[in-house]
């Protein structure tokens, strides 16, 4: 089992205090099998507000996935206490937004769409349903990285 973080760069104007909102909020993401490596080729999404039970009784995940080249049976969990917003202060830097406990799926990519809010900075206005995949509300990047463990 391992954590992987996705991370944010992004360039906000105006704005901050830019997140997902919601258990409902989808995590497009494409997946690797920990054990045979084969990448998705489909964006597939997981929601907080999902819950999958492993097999054995060994407890859920946000998703359970059988591997369709070495049917390998895999599970990712969204760490719910490890989302977080994107601030005008992290502003060019990459940032964790959120963690994924893996136990043999792995994200190696995230395609943002609807479901983000975000604040103006002098007003406190909300915008809601953001969607990061349109041009022109914030330019970005994403990285998916291992987490180190803390010993």
């Amino acid at each position: 089992m391992g954590k992987i973080a996705l991370q944010l760069k992004a360039t906000l104007e105006n704005v901050t205090n830019l997140r997902p909102v919601g258990e409902d909020f989808r995590w497009y993401l494409k997946m690797k099998c920990g054990n045979c490596g084969e990448i998705s080729e489909k964006w597939q999404y997981i929601r907080l507000m999902d819950s999958v039970a492993l097999k054995g009784g060994r407890g859920s995940a946000s998703m359970v996935q059988k591997c369709k080249l070495c049917a390998r049976e895999n599970s990712i969990e969204i760490l719910s206490s490890t989302i977080k917003s994107y601030n005008a202060e992290d502003n060019e830097k990459f940032k964790t937004i959120v963690e994924f406990e893996c136990r043999g799926l792995e994200p190696v990519d995230f395609q943002p769409q609807a479901g983000f809010a975000a604040e103006g900075v002098e007003s406190g206005t909300v915008f809601s349903d953001i969607n990061l995949q349109e041009k022109g509300h914030l330019s970005s990047s994403y990285n998916c990285v291992q987490v180190q463990s803390k010993n």
